[in-house]
Parts: C-alpha cells; structure tokens; sequence
C-alpha cells in the first residue's frame, strides 16, 4: 500500500515539476522579448516586474515535494551519515517530525497571509496584478510537502520495524563513491543512447 500511495503521489509531484520546468522556460522567452523590445523596439513588456514576482512562486515553491521525495535538498548528512539500522531510521524519523511541525507552521501562515491579500485586494505595484494567486501557490506547495512528509514518516517507522526490508518512499544515504558511480552509469547509458540512435540512422541510410 506505501509502495501504490507514494507511486501516485510521485506523478503529482512530476505533474507539479514539470509545470515549474515550464514556467522557468516562459520567463527565460519573456526575459527575451524584455531585452529584444526594450532595445530594439522601444517596446518593453508591461509590468515584466510583476509577473516575474508572481511566476517565482511557481518554481520556487512547487517542486518542493519532488525535490523531498528524491533526496535532492540539502541534508546535513554528516552525523546522520555515522548510523545504520534502526539507529538511522529513528534520527531520520525525529527529522521528518520536525520537519512536518514547520512545514504545518508555514502552511497556516502561508494560507493566512492568502486570506488578508484575498480580503483587502492585494495586488502588485505596476499593473496591479492580484497577488492571492502566488499567496495560495505557497500554501498548496507546503500541502503537498506535508504529504511527502507523512509518506516518508511511515516510511521511515516501517525501516525502523523491519531494517532488513527495502526502503519505499523515502531518500537513502548515498556514499560519495555511490554517487559518482550512478554519474557514471548515467553518461554510458546516455552514450549508449547516442550510438543506438546514430546507428538506426545509418541503417534507415
């Protein structure tokens, strides 16, 4: 079941990514025609301030729980990264406790500070842009934060139960040494990729 939970919830949180990938490349074209108009044209995009102030909510915020999910914050792994077996589950679970304490603190507030914009009609400065959006966006992003944390909770208590079984929804501790041989592992297959591809090429030639 921890298995079936954390595999849907993982495609939400790639949905949830993929969407900030998106809006990363759409201020990257509106950086474009910021420049390109504002030089060239004497046409500045309107209130260009104002939306990248909005969309950097988006990227900022949405990935977070897929970058929970594969480990990829940052994690002061030096004294953690002493322990194995139970002892290492157990600190790992008293820090996704704390950690789900203050995301929970942070999504009431984020949720409050949506609620006051949404009251008195918040908006940016030069195009009046509503802010709730964004306010909103922060509070969902430590929602589905919450979620990952809670999975990887049960995670973590069913390691801590059973420290033989494989581990299911949660970031494992990688040695320098493991890590620098997915690296490797990852650029043959890529290279791999390249031949196959250049020699389908040859032989539809």
């Amino acid at each position: 079941m921890l298995a079936s939970i954390d595999a849907l919830v993982f495609k939400i949180e790639s949905f949830f990514n993929l969407t900030s990938a998106f809006v990363i490349m759409f201020l990257m074209l509106l950086a474009v025609f910021q420049v390109v108009g504002r030089k060239v044209f004497n046409l500045p995009v309107r209130g260009y301030v104002d939306w990248v102030e909005l969309a950097m909510a988006i990227f900022a915020f949405l990935s977070i729980a897929y970058t929970q999910k594969l480990g990829g914050h940052v994690r002061m792994e030096f004294f953690i990264g002493r322990f194995k077996g139970r002892l290492l589950w157990f600190f790992e679970i008293i820090g996704t406790v704390i950690a789900l304490f203050i995301c929970t603190i942070l999504m009431w507030y984020a949720y409050t500070h949506f609620l006051r914009a949404w009251t008195i009609g918040d908006s940016s400065i030069d195009i009046q842009l509503p802010i709730w959006p964004s306010k909103l966006l922060v509070a969902f992003a430590f929602f589905s934060l919450n979620i990952r944390l809670i999975i990887q909770f049960f995670g973590f208590t069913r390691l801590f139960l059973h420290p033989d079984a494989e581990p299911i929804g949660v970031p494992v501790i990688e040695t320098v040494d493991e890590q620098a041989q997915k690296e490797i592992d990852a650029g043959l297959a890529g290279e791999e990729e390249k031949v196959d591809i250049v020699s389908a090429g040859g032989l539809r030639q």
